[in-house]
């Protein structure tokens, strides 16, 4: 099922790292334009990403940003997007909590 979603970051850091993204060169502004895509893709369905059981949610999401899912989206050269949906009236949110190479993936999760 198809749900459209509006986009916001966790917290301000976050958000300004996105925006310094833009000004960088090299691989920072690829980074940027990957995510600007998953962005695009998450906005046309909420659900596009791949959904983290919620036993492998780390805990420092749940304490930090009360998220009760976690959900993945793979980004091109096995980096990742983590981002988490949450229903706000009749608007569904998706809340970018961070992104990560693969390596720093398997660290966080635990794989």
């Amino acid at each position: 099922m198809k749900l459209p979603t509006k986009i916001r970051f966790a917290d301000q850091k976050l958000k300004e790292a996105f925006e310094k993204l833009k000004e960088g060169k090299g691989d920072e502004k690829q980074l940027y334009d990957w995510l600007v895509r998953a962005f695009k893709d998450i906005e046309e369905n909420a659900f596009s990403g791949i959904q983290i059981p919620k036993k492998l949610i780390p805990k420092e999401y749940v304490q930090k940003y009360e998220v009760h899912n976690a959900w993945k989206y793979n980004l091109p050269n096995a980096w990742r997007l983590i981002y988490s949906i949450e229903n706000q009236e009749i608007v569904v949110v998706s809340i970018i909590l961070e992104w990560m190479d693969h390596k720093e993936y398997e660290r966080r999760f635990n794989y």
